[in-house]
């Protein structure tokens, strides 16, 4: 498995970025998450966008690192980075910072990383926890006792899940309902399996 780390240019933990930098095999920066990735002390491999937000300062110190200008306006710098991870193979990536500030961006990437689930097994990161995108089943690791919720954002074919405190077995579920939230993972190995639908995980470290 070949895993990249995206930085976008959220809310960033500088420790977090640390530690995800060195579970990578490659650094990309979204436009000004190169400015967040170098105060975590990160080095992106490459930084991609319209670049319209990466600082002067970044490019100097940047100055032997590529920069992928995309000039087109019809999507989002975070829309061209995973197109351009998806591109070039990659089959995981962690994201970090590209939630908080704003919640249209929020809102948007997390909807949006739906478009590329089928080819990369993609989680968002932040402090204390990890959203999944889900267009298949999923097994993961959670320490026992986390919150765990998840999130139909359309209607969704035989939910059942695995090492939780509240099971579900071949639920349907449509975009919106609550009953999935606010679960406990009782056994370090958990899994969500469903045959149809989206879903977004949401995991306490």
């Amino acid at each position: 498995m070949s895993k990249a780390l995206l930085i976008c240019n959220g809310e960033n933990s500088p420790s977090l970025l640390k530690r995800l930098a060195k579970e990578a095999d490659f650094i990309l920066a979204a436009d000004g998450g190169a400015d967040a990735a170098l105060k975590a002390g990160v080095c992106p491999h490459a930084v991609i966008g319209d670049l319209d937000s990466v600082s002067p300062r970044a490019r100097r110190q940047l100055k032997d690192t590529p920069f992928i200008h995309v000039a087109r306006q019809d999507n989002t710098d975070f829309d061209k980075a995973l197109s351009w991870l998806c591109r070039r193979g990659f089959t995981a990536c962690d994201i970090a910072g590209s939630t908080g500030k704003r919640m249209d961006f929020t809102v948007g990437n997390l909807l949006a990383a739906f478009a590329y689930a089928k080819k990369m097994d993609i989680s968002f990161k932040a402090a204390g926890w990890s959203v999944y995108p889900l267009v298949k089943s999923k097994r993961f690791s959670a320490r026992k006792g986390a919150r765990a919720s998840l999130l139909p954002v359309s209607a969704c074919r035989g939910v059942s899940l695995k090492g939780f405190e509240y099971p579900l077995q071949n639920a349907r579920l449509k975009a919106g309902d609550t009953m999935s939230t606010s679960n406990v993972v009782q056994t370090k190995n958990c899994e969500v399996s469903f045959t149809g639908g989206k879903l977004l995980l949401y995991v306490e470290d």
